[in-house]
């Protein structure tokens, strides 16, 4: 065994070699070219070359290439990729031929981490999780929990912070801010505890901190050979161990929190117990007869996953969308003009839902920025039967298919000349309301019947937080900062949003 092992090392060792040597030769070839296909290493040295800006360099092939390419990878590793912008290629494969791209094996495999919950499974278990969630969602107790958690964390966690970096006139990282804002709501939310990472002095939250470490490892699964990464994870070393490291973080945050609630459960009067997500979420599961999972485990899963999209997804969008409201003033002032218009600000109130949904203006400046930047820019799907695309592309059940919704946002073929360009007005028809644009053309919150469940409460978690910011300052960028995104499965800026806060004078 020791051998084999030996001789698995060995061989990755001269692999690697080649790679290198090839890199060195043809560094100075122009990166945005379609690479060349080498013999047995295929394409993997020039996508090696430029993981680092993987998601950018991936759009310049893309843009070349008419919209859709194919990535070769090593003969001997089965890692070709079928990237693709395509509307009706990204329509076809979540909606019209849905049953035929699971999620799948390679994709399980991948995510191993998420266990059986919403974002990892297919078929019964999936329609099982995605049942039980959908009615806790409508449920008015976990809405107005929602809303109210939303609110309290900006009036005592945002602001007061948000407040003393203004008043020192200091730099500071937006996006860190932003990011431990969305962990602690989505925690409050899920498991009832607010650990406190969103505090003046910034503490180190080991769950916070699990969950970037999963992301860029799980990044680097799609772009490794799984032979490779497999046996990283074997061996325990990297950016595997890391992973390991980071579940395990996540996991006894999870435990422990749900081993309290219970307890906390046993001693409470139940007549005055207030809306808990663990309890709803057992309840439904409980109605669901013929079910023969296991709760504990179903509990772990369904809020492991949902704490992933939920704190994630939040905290990209704001990062990205005060990132483009910094650089585009004239934006900024007709969101001013419109919270006038229909917000109470004189009254320094909670705004509710409903106010808020009336600002157009906004709700397409969001749009926008989730267009250029969605927190989830990528999807990863193979197919259980061959079968053409609408594109005219072959895949079989070996093709892993990248559905690059961040591509998608710098096409010209959709979404015109203007692509690159910050316009909400894009998103407001002719009449002056809110434009629909087709999940498959605009898919940030995906397509189809895995279409996210959460849209309506991001949307309105986004519109709370963007409206009490700007009601209080003016963000304006750190001069010769760098903003890019990171090497991660989720949108995040490699470098922060550093940034200096103006406290406003009244709009009124």
């Amino acid at each position: 065994m020791a051998f084999l092992e030996s001789l698995v090392i060995l061989f990755l060792f001269f692999n690697l070699i080649s790679i290198v040597i090839i890199i060195h030769r043809h560094q100075k070839q122009r990166a945005t070219v379609i690479p060349k296909n080498w013999p047995i290493l295929g394409m993997i040295p020039a996508i090696l070359v430029n993981a680092h800006r993987f998601l950018d360099y991936t759009t310049g092939i893309l843009i070349q290439s008419g919209g859709t390419v194919i990535l070769k990878g090593p003969w001997f590793a089965n890692m070709d990729m079928l990237l693709t912008t395509d509307p009706l290629d990204i329509h076809h494969i979540l909606s019209k031929n849905f049953s035929n791209y699971p999620k799948g094996d390679k994709f399980r495999k991948i995510f191993d981490s998420l266990g059986d919950g919403i974002l990892n499974t297919d078929g019964e278990p999936w329609e099982l999780n995605r049942k039980v969630i959908f009615s806790v969602f409508k449920n008015a107790g976990f809405q107005t929990t929602m809303e109210t958690t939303m609110w309290n964390k900006v009036e005592n966690g945002l602001l007061p912070i948000l407040e003393s970096i203004c008043e020192r006139g200091a730099e500071t990282d937006l996006q860190d801010i932003f990011q431990r804002f969305a962990f602690d709501t989505v925690c409050i939310l899920l498991l009832d505890n607010d650990p406190g990472s969103l505090s003046l002095d910034f503490p180190y939250i080991p769950c916070l901190k699990a969950f970037a470490d999963a992301e860029q490892a799980l990044l680097l699964r799609h772009l490794t050979p799984p032979y490779l990464w497999k046996l990283k994870q074997i061996l325990k070393v990297g950016t595997e161990k890391k992973l390991s490291d980071a579940w395990k973080n996540v996991d006894e945050y999870i435990y422990k929190r749900l081993a309290q609630i219970k307890e906390e459960r046993n001693n409470m009067n139940h007549k005055a117990e207030k809306f808990l997500f663990f309890t709803a979420i057992m309840s439904e599961l409980t109605n669901q007869s013929g079910t023969s999972m296991d709760p504990t485990k179903f509990l772990r899963d369904t809020i492991q996953n949902l704490m992933a999209a939920g704190k994630d997804t939040v905290g990209s969008a704001l990062s990205w969308f005060f990132y483009l409201l910094a650089a585009n003033p004239t934006v900024e002032d007709k969101i001013l003009e419109e919270m006038k218009t229909h917000l109470d600000v004189d009254t320094r109130k909670r705004w509710n839902t409903s106010e808020l949904d009336k600002m157009v203006y906004l709700h397409g400046a969001l749009c926008e920025s989730l267009r250029l930047y969605p927190p989830v820019p990528f999807n990863h799907k193979s197919p259980v039967q061959p079968e053409i695309l609408p594109s005219g592309h072959q895949v079989n059940q070996n093709t892993k298919i990248i559905l690059s919704f961040y591509s998608m946002g710098r096409m010209e073929s959709i979404w015109g000349k203007d692509c690159m360009e910050f316009k909400p007005e894009r998103w407001i028809s002719d009449s002056g309301g809110i434009k629909n644009e087709p999940s498959y053309k605009f898919p940030t919150f995906n397509a189809g019947p895995r279409a996210c469940l959460g849209k309506n409460m991001a949307f309105s978690q986004l519109k709370i937080v963007v409206t009490t910011i700007i009601y209080h300052y003016h963000v304006q960028l750190v001069e010769d900062h760098p903003v890019l995104p990171a090497d991660s499965i989720v949108l995040h800026m490699k470098h922060g949003l550093k940034v200096r806060l103006n406290r406003r004078s009244k709009l009124c």
